[in-house]
């Protein structure tokens, strides 16, 4: 869309109504995934492997199917064979084969009448192990004597010599690098490292399903996109997709980690095999955190060259990423396109590898793979920033990437706001609160790409003239108000007058999960050109009826009008008026609206922080916070504000104090939330938040994707600001008071 189309003033955009679930969640009346019952329902519980790396040599399920009650035992023989790539991957991990290839990895499952009867029976399943050698971190997965995971899985990029834990390398680059460092004032390289780490969603994994002999079955799953889970299920279980049906639930958060399956095809496996009974199972928490997808972990080098006045003039990375026991699960692609994306560098080249660990296969966590890039990225250039005398939020806004530019990662910048949000950042108050003692402030940019995807949407004209718009992704950030802001905003009516649902695989075409920050963007385009349909069925409507042509009608404040005095003089008729006759005009109105959007504009953010750092615990205190993100056009304030919130506080988790503690037998120790601390409000400050809006020229109202980008600068924002509260430098993640407080005494003994 022309930039000079996109308007500036709205009736409904940029407000703050009231949030559409409210009342169903405030009052208990939502329905969960664990909320979702049957009649006749049986209750299932998972066998899961007690070892980081074994060998199923035998399962003998007879004493469990003895007790009455016990309706099912499923094992990996009641799965197809014959899958490959990552179907194969999502059948492996949802119940194991011949080996089981880390701590808390399915090797059965069992159903029976009553939850207590289905856990008893699962303690009763004997399944004998030889136990192999595991391999936790991801440097030591590539070492010539790390015991080999699962050989022969290696891609055709992988360079020759390597070991077969090293499954896929990725190169990439432009310009001339041995110039680039050459013109270089100060050359530094430096290796960072992050543990992996939770998505931290409250609400466990939970579905309901149901599958008959014939292959028909329906699920009722907390999921970010049912459509994801209707081909996952049925790749894996070996039936047709659409002989499945999969209804969403309410969503107790996601994160990333809800875009893809992990226990849901055991209910229909148990279901089919008990008969067509339907069957709900229900995650413990510490079956959340060993068998569910966290992100990776990661080691990184960084180079970088810069002149004495900031201007950065070449930059290298070398990523390693594990995505535990499975190719494909690493997002090192992502973090190396992510890595450099803020910055107009002359010579940039990146090096990656994908490699295999006893680990959980990893799955999305909100902008996956760039905060540990942005770690990396940015704490290097803060060291030398500071090595030189130089502002680093100056130097940001030096090399800041601009419209027209040629991204690290490849594809010219279209309108971007990474200038105006730096700038923003350089204005704001935070940055002239003075430090006292023990304290610093550190400051990040951060990036995501943002997603358009496959997008169907179905509105419907009411005969009150009210609107019912039905979508396919759910709501988990609060696109049901911003999509029926949108869609109030375009047909010119009230808000209050707009119901979004969220509908099931059978009542649209396909959608892409709400991920990638996509959902506001691409289901909000659909939404609007679904309504400019019915508009224009709306218009011809009221032509009809005035005897003239349908061009000479045009939408107006919720009506049709004449457009002009020479199509006639005729009283608007409202949209409640067309919709009351719309049954002995023609029929029912709607529009529909399918596309694979495009169109998406990049997203940019910087983030300020000030820290305290007890010098005798090594303990950080958060100080006060602050987010500036481009929106391009914030839809709903409030949720934006609330999207900027949420990821400072998962950053702030990330890098103090998330992370996963393996014992020396590959088993996870923090199995719950007492051991693996998330942030609570007490360890929190009031996040102040600025957004920034540089329309996107790519959505009808100028939105970009907010949810993602928040998460990127936390991690290295609070390590440059505990180096200046300190003068200690922390190159790893989490930077937990044992270890800042190891880094203080290192820093005092020299």
């Amino acid at each position: 869309m022309p930039k000079d189309d996109l308007k500036t003033a709205y009736r409904l955009i940029g407000t703050r109504p009231n949030r559409p679930d409210g009342l169903d969640k405030v009052t208990g009346r939502a329905r969960y995934g664990a909320d979702i019952s049957a009649p006749g329902m049986l209750h299932a519980a998972v066998v899961r492997s007690p070892h980081a790396h074994a060998r199923i040599i035998r399962i003998d399920a007879s004493k469990a199917l003895a007790l009455e009650g016990v309706k099912a035992v499923v094992t990996r023989a009641d799965f197809p064979t014959g899958l490959t790539g990552e179907d194969w991957n999502l059948q492996e991990n949802t119940m194991a084969g011949d080996v089981a290839l880390y701590d808390g990895h399915t090797v059965a499952a069992v159903a029976a009448t009553s939850k207590l009867l289905a856990q008893d029976a699962a303690k009763l399943i004997e399944v004998e192990y030889e136990v192999q050698p595991h391999v936790i971190d991801v440097d030591a997965a590539m070492q010539p004597d790390a015991p080999v995971i699962r050989a022969g899985t290696a891609d055709h990029s992988v360079p020759e010599g390597m070991h077969p834990n090293v499954v896929k390398y990725i190169e990439f680059g432009h310009g001339d690098m041995e110039a680039g460092f050459a013109a270089a004032d100060l050359v530094r390289e430096q290796s960072y490292k992050t543990e992996a780490t939770h998505q931290g969603y409250i609400e466990p994994h939970a579905c309901l399903g149901q599958m008959g002999a014939d292959g028909k079955g329906e699920m009722w799953v907390c999921t970010q996109g049912q459509w994801y889970i209707r081909r996952m299920c049925s790749a894996v279980l070996g039936t047709d997709a659409s002989q499945l049906r999969v209804t969403p639930t309410e969503i107790g958060g996601g994160f990333g980690g809800k875009t893809t399956i992990f226990m849901e095809p055991l209910a229909l496996a148990l279901s089919r095999k008990a008969g067509g009974r339907p069957v709900k199972l229900v995650m413990s928490r510490a079956e959340v955190l060993r068998a569910t997808g966290p992100t990776a972990s990661a080691s990184m080098d960084v180079k970088m060259g810069m002149k004495a006045d900031g201007t950065i003039t070449a930059a290298s990375v070398n990523f390693r990423m594990q995505g535990g026991a499975f190719i494909g699960s690493s997002p090192v692609g992502e973090a190396l396109s992510c890595a450099l994306a803020c910055y107009t560098v002359p010579a940039v080249f990146h090096q990656g590898y994908e490699v295999l660990a006893n680990r959980p296969k990893a799955a999305a966590y909100r902008a996956p793979g760039s905060p540990m890039a942005a770690f990396a990225v940015e704490s290097l250039l803060d060291e030398m920033c500071h090595e030189l005398g130089l502002d680093p939020l100056a130097v940001r806004l030096k090399n800041a990437a601009r419209e027209g530019a040629k991204a690290s990662y490849g594809p010219t910048y279209n309108r971007i706001g990474l200038v105006e949000t730096l700038e923003a950042t350089m204005a704001h108050a935070n940055l002239q609160v003075p430090l006292g003692p023990n304290q610093g402030r550190g400051s990040a940019a951060g990036f995501w790409f943002n997603h358009g995807g496959e997008t169907s949407v179905s509105l419907a004209i009411g005969e009150d003239g009210t609107v019912t718009v039905s979508v396919g992704t759910p709501d988990i950030g609060g696109s049901r108000a911003s999509l029926g802001m949108m869609t109030a905003e375009t047909l010119g009516i009230a808000y209050e007058a707009v119901r979004v649902n969220i509908v099931e695989t059978g009542a649209l075409g396909v959608n892409e999960p709400t991920h990638g920050s996509r959902a506001t963007f691409a289901s909000g385009l659909a939404a609007v050109e679904a309504a400019k349909q019915a508009i224009t069925q709306m218009c011809a409507r009221a032509a009809a009826e005035w005897g003239i042509d349908p061009e000479a009608v045009e939408w107006l404040d919720g009506a049709a009008v004449p457009a002009g005095p020479n199509a006639g003089k005729f009283p608007p008729m409202s949209i409640a008026e067309i919709g009351a006759k719309m049954g002995s005009t023609g029929g029912p109105i709607s529009g529909h609206h399918e596309v694979t959007a495009g169109g998406v504009g990049a997203s940019f953010g910087a983030h300020v922080v000030d820290v305290e750092v007890d010098p005798e615990t090594g303990r950080t205190t958060v100080l006060r916070y602050l987010v500036v993100q481009d929106a391009g056009r914030a839809i709903h304030p409030a949720y934006v504000e609330g999207q900027y919130h949420g990821g400072a506080v998962q950053g702030i988790g990330w890098a103090l104090n998330e992370e996963y503690v393996y014992g020396a037998d590959g088993r996870l120790q923090n199995t719950v939330f007492l051991d693996y601390r998330i942030p609570v409000a007490s360890d929190l400050p009031m996040i102040d938040t600025v957004i920034v809006e540089v329309p996107n020229p790519g959505h009808p109202y100028g939105v970009r994707g907010v949810g993602e980008t928040g998460i990127t600068p936390p991690l290295p924002a609070l390590a440059n600001a505990i180096a200046a509260a300190t003068g200690a430098r922390l190159r790893s993640l989490p930077m937990s008071p044992p270890k800042v407080l190891a880094a203080i005494k290192a820093k005092a003994h020299g």
